[in-house]
This record gives structure tokens, sequence and C-alpha cells, in this order.
């Protein structure tokens, strides 16, 4: 028996009907179709399913759908704006090459645009450390730093 689920997603309210036991990262790739959010690791170590949960980052695969109910919900297909102009965090990744394969990306920009509005992020280990349980297996990490440090210069 499903429950009935209203939220706001990239805002527009939507109303779906789920299963109870519907994880929050299977809800937005599989009901809503919004294929950015990545499964990495189903226990909430990598970060590849990071949103923004009423402005705050939570990794999606680590909580239900329904306990998203009533709230705002911005996954990485709504951070652009509506014209399709980058946000300034993924521009600086654009920028800076902030990626190689890509598969994290989402999940780090999400996770950048919450350390750069939330937390402090002046240094390169501020900026290490609010990252801390986004992984990248590809990379070394010096140009997702340079990246969120010039997102978040540029979201001043």
């Amino acid at each position: 028996m499903g429950i009935k689920l209203t939220l706001t997603v990239n805002g527009a309210s939507i109303t779906r009907e789920v299963d109870p036991q519907t994880l929050l990262v299977d809800f937005i790739r599989e009901h809503l179709r919004l294929t950015g959010t990545h499964v990495g690791c189903d226990t909430s170590q990598c970060g590849a399913c990071t949103v923004h949960l009423n402005g705050r980052a939570v990794k999606s695969c680590n909580m239900l759908a329904v306990q998203a109910a009533g709230m705002e919900l911005t996954t990485i297909e709504g951070l652009a704006a509506a014209d399709g102009t980058l946000h300034p965090m993924q521009a600086a990744f654009r920028a800076c090459h902030g990626l190689q394969c890509g598969f994290c990306t989402p999940g780090m920009v999400m996770s950048a645009v919450d350390l750069a509005k939330n937390h402090k992020c002046g240094s390169e280990q501020q900026i290490r450390e609010g990252l801390d349980g986004n992984l990248c297996r590809c990379t070394g990490y010096q140009n997702i730093v340079k990246a969120v440090a010039q997102g978040a210069a540029a979201m001043k």
C-alpha cells in the first residue's frame, strides 16, 4: 500500500504515491526520472547521491522518501537557472575542470554549494574537510578544491 507524498522538487510542487520503504534516492531517480543524482554505494559513504533538502545537503540514499514530505528538494537538475545558465558552482567546476569521469560531480557540486552557503570554506583545509564524505575515485581533488574556492567566491 502506497503513501501519498507531496513536496516541492526543483521549484515545482509534486505529489506521488510511494511505498513507505522507498529511499529518497530511488524516488528521485525512478519516480521523478531525475537521474543526475547518482547511486554510488548505498551506505552514505560516497556522497554521489547528495541533494538539498530545505537548503541543506543530505545524502539521499540514507533516508526514506516519506521523510521529505512537505520539504523543498533541490537536485543537480534544479541548480542551474531556468534559462540554462549554470549556477556559479557548476560554472567553477567546469572552468577548473573539477571532474574526470563525472560520476561524483553532481553530489560534489551539491555538497560544495551547501559548504559555500552554510559553512566556512575560506581555506583549502576547510574545503577539504567540508567535502569529507564525498569521494572521487578519479581525481587528486586539487581541481575540485580549486573549483569550490572559485565557486564560493562567485556565490558571494
